[in-house]
């Protein structure tokens, strides 16, 4: 089957020809894999992967046993009242003894002093707002992390208190439970992260696959750095080199680099898509000339200008994605707009929180808790676009998770900011404001995000079953109707005629399409197409594949079921057709040889005509209008010129129709009711019958000059009863009136009359 648009939806303005047929039916991941089945194709690539993800789960391993096997000092610090580090807790006895004292400075036996103060507990450099407080802070780091290595595991730090006290405590190591409960949970996000961009650079290298592969790639180590830095008890065991803000910056503005260059290329090429990339990527070695300035001591401020760069870039990031969705709407560019916005929602709020905090005692852990939560949602944001749609549920959970974990966070300095509530209660505050935004709103927050509606039962029912009564009336038009149903559905921009018939409804395109099947008995497999779906506010799931599954399924088997009851309704018509022509048919036809007059011979000829026109209509599997209205006006002639009275006949129809056998036996029983009415109760010698078809608009029209009058007053009996019944039974009305000068009019509509062309 050709590729040809369904009548009643035009494609998108813009779209490339070729992707209206079977080449747009890969999504952005499966097309970089090489399609269905292409890992199992993929011969070294797929031992490559396999390798490089044992490297990777290995690498994690090894950075958690290393970081296990770390010296630290079994204590738990926090900050005092004037900002110096005060000892909380110990298991040592001899550290418990000076619970509460300032720590001023420690040393390895025999090694030089190093300063200690709350620094130490801020454990994100990066995250330092002061340019002179993170150099203070990167220096007592290193510090610590040079006297607990000259100790080693087993050897003695000497500990100097703000009573002058100088104590010797072990040195222990920091153990599995010395990594913290964010190690885990940061590892496994960074350890997915990588995992993606190693499938999506080994199967086929692309610019979206590196671009992708490259954010990714960024954020990982930004996310194991941060799993480092969280261990331990005080801020010591980042990675050599990590604390320097120009690495951990530049990660952020490589990833905002590659964003915007992505959304400039996918999913429509911009115009000026160089220049906005060439524009995105000269931020790094303007970075990189802030940072030489910086350190030769000519600028200052240097976390200012890399905050406000990552958020220049967040900013050109969602203007591009929105300007390409303003130019051609598309599914995947409105969930990446979404996105994007998210992303850079969450980076103003955790710069808000942290400078906000900058200057009270809680700076270390709002910063913390900010950043984990911001992290969080960058990760999870890239693990939920289109290249790995299929991965749904788990990973939009975690997402907002994140989410919330951020918005608590500025909860927790919001309440103890304004309302001066102690660390515990505002935070406990926070805690369940944020679960209840999360229990309220969870379905709302996930249906904005990805864009999704659900149809309601009531509707969904109510579409499945109009377009079940149209097959049962129209099962010519079969696959018409059930396109207009998944339309009604679905909304999608434009609708094709698939060139390939998958085995089962499938989600193509990275969301963007839907191929459904259309099967039905006596017709050959097609399939559909459906592209943008709800207009193109939101992408395709593997739940709206199993709907359409199930609404053909649906539909195809209330066919097959009209069909099977119409055999059997045409089977037991033929059966009675043929038992009134051989029994009642012959009896009449004996009692009309045998009759005693002529009147009564002649009522039995005209009752056998009838019977005739009877049988044949219920046998007949065609009846044609033209061929019908021909019967009518043949019978009624007969009939009034053997009664003495004349035919005016008027018969007008836009097209020819086969009516039903419902709505010839009405239409033909109305007619010669109202006929034999005027005839037989009226005494009429001349009686008009007028017929139209326009459209849909269906009218009969029969009067005459009898002795009629007051119709309203009419006691209706079978005849009229059965009159009205038919044409209720046909969607339409009946009305009696007095003719002029004499006799009655009855007058037959059918506004919404439905037939089979």
């Amino acid at each position: 089957m050709s590729a040809t648009r369904l009548p009643g939806r035009a494609a998108v303005p813009g779209t490339p020809a070729d992707e209206a047929g079977s080449a747009f039916e890969a999504s952005a991941f499966e097309s970089s894999l090489g399609g269905a089945g292409a890992l199992r194709a993929l011969g070294w690539r797929r031992r490559a992967l396999v390798l490089l993800a044992l490297l990777g789960c290995l690498g994690v391993f090894m950075l958690a046993h290393g970081l296990a096997a770390a010296p630290d000092l079994a204590a738990r610090w926090q900050v005092g009242p004037s900002g110096a580090l005060r000892l909380a807790a110990s298991p040592d006895p001899a550290l418990q003894a000076m619970r509460g004292r300032a720590l001023l400075a420690l040393a390895a036996s025999g090694g030089p002093e190093s300063p200690a103060s709350a620094l130490l507990l801020h454990r994100l450099p990066q995250w330092q707002v002061d340019d002179d407080r993170r150099a203070r802070q990167v220096a007592e780091q290193r510090g610590l992390a040079r006297a607990l290595a000259q100790a080693g595991v087993g050897g003695e730090l000497e500990l100097r208190f703000d009573d002058g006290t100088r104590l010797s405590v072990p040195v222990v190591a920091l153990g599995w439970a010395g990594l913290g409960p964010l190690f885990w949970p940061l590892a496994l996000a960074a350890l997915l992260l990588y995992l993606v961009a190693a499938v999506l650079l080994l199967a086929r290298p692309r610019p979206g696959t590196l671009l992708f592969s490259l954010m990714a790639l960024c954020q990982s180590a930004s996310l194991l750095l941060m799993a480092a830095e969280g261990a331990g008890t005080l801020g010591h065991l980042a990675l050599p080199g990590s604390e320097h803000l120009a690495w951990r910056i530049g990660l952020d503005l490589a990833t905002g680099a590659a964003l915007v260059h992505a959304f400039a290329l996918h999913p429509r090429r911009l115009r000026r898509a160089r220049a906005i990339a060439l524009a995105a990527w000269s931020v790094l070695p303007l970075w990189a000339a802030l940072v030489a300035l910086a350190e030769a001591g000519w600028i200052g401020h240097l976390w200012w200008w890399g905050r406000l760069a990552c958020l220049a870039l967040g900013a050109a990031a969602w203007a591009v994605i929105d300007h390409s969705q303003r130019i051609e709407p598309h599914p995947y560019a409105r969930v990446m707009r979404r996105f994007a916005a998210a992303a850079l929602a969450g980076l103003v709020l955790t710069t808000g929180a942290v400078l906000l905090s900058a200057a009270t005692p809680r700076a270390a852990l709002v910063s913390w808790l900010a950043t984990v939560a911001w992290r969080l949602l960058v990760a999870a944001l890239l693990l939920l676009t289109p290249f790995l749609a299929r991965s749904g549920q788990l990973l939009r959970e975690f997402g907002l998770l994140a989410a919330v974990s951020a918005a608590a966070t500025a909860l927790d300095l919001l309440f103890a900011a304004l309302l001066s509530l102690g660390p515990f209660a505002s935070l406990a505050f926070a805690v369940f404001a944020a679960l209840g935004l999360y229990a309220g709103a969870r379905q709302w927050l996930i249906g904005r995000l990805l864009g999704r509606r659900r149809i309601s039962t009531e509707r969904g029912f109510d579409l499945v079953y109009r377009a079940a009564r149209q097959v049962q009336l129209r099962p010519e038009r079969y696959s018409q109707l059930l396109g207009q149903l998944l339309r009604d559905l679905f909304e999608p921009l434009a609708l094709h005629a698939a060139d390939r018939v998958p085995p089962r409804a499938r989600v193509t395109g990275g969301g963007a399409a839907l191929v459904v099947p259309l099967r039905a008995d006596d017709e050959p497999a097609t399939a559909l197409q459906l592209r943008f779906a709800q207009r193109g506010r939101r992408l395709f799931t593997p739940d709206d594949a199993r709907l359409a599954e199930q609404v053909v399924d649906q539909l195809r088997r209330a066919r097959a079921h009209d069909q099977a009851v119409e055999r059997g309704r045409t089977e037991e018509r033929q059966r009675i057709a043929q038992d009134l022509h051989d029994d009642i048919g012959a009896r009449l036809l004996t009692l009309m040889y045998r009759a005693p007059t002529p009147e009564l011979e002649e009522y039995i000829r005209h009752t056998l005509q009838d019977l005739k026109t009877l049988t044949r209509g219920l046998s007949a599997t065609d009846h044609r209008l033209t061929h019908t209205g021909a019967e009518w006006k043949a019978d009624l002639t007969q009939r009034l010129g053997a009664a003495d009275a004349t035919l005016g006949w008027s018969f007008s129809h836009d097209r020819d129709l086969r009516l039903t056998v419902v709505q010839w036996s009405a239409l033909t029983r109305v007619l010669r009711e109202l006929v034999s009415n005027a005839l037989y109760h009226g005494h009429a010698r001349q009686i008009e019958v007028q017929f139209s078809l326009e459209g849909r608009r269906l009218a009969l029209r029969v009067a005459d000059d009898g002795d009629g009058r007051a119709p309203e007053a009419w006691a209706h009996g079978l005849g009229l009863g059965g009159v009205r019944k038919r044409v209720k039974a046909l969607g339409g009305t009946v009305a009696w009136r007095e003719n002029q000068p004499r006799g009655i009019v009855c007058e037959v509509t059918v506004e919404g009359f439905e037939a089979r062309a």
